[in-house]
C-alpha cells in the first residue's frame, strides 16, 4: 500500500473525533481515542481514505452498488444558449 503523503494526512480529520490521523498499512488511526478509549480506524482503499463514520458505510456500499446497477448513463440536455 503506497503511503499517503503527509501533506494529506495533515489536513484529514477524523470525522467522529476530529482527531489528526496516522497511517498504519492500509488504515488511517486517530491519533486520539475516542470518548470510550478507542482509537477509530478507517480503510484506504485504491489510494483513497474513507473517511466515513462505521455506521454509514453500509448505506454506502448499498449506494456504490446501486450506482453500478443504474446502467449507462445519458447527459442531460442542453439548453439552446449553451
Amino acid at each position: 500500500m503506497p503511503k499517503l503523503s503527509s501533506e494529506l494526512l495533515s489536513v484529514l480529520r477524523c470525522p467522529v473525533t476530529g482527531s489528526g490521523l496516522v497511517q498504519e498499512g492500509d488504515e488511517l488511526v486517530t491519533v486520539t481515542a475516542d470518548g470510550a478509549g478507542n482509537k477509530l480506524r478507517y480503510k484506504i482503499e485504491d489510494g483513497i481514505p474513507l473517511l466515513l463514520p462505521p455506521e454509514l458505510l453500509p448505506a454506502a456500499a448499498a449506494a456504490a452498488a446501486d450506482q453500478h446497477d443504474a446502467g449507462p448513463h445519458t447527459a442531460a440536455p442542453r439548453h439552446a444558449a449553451e
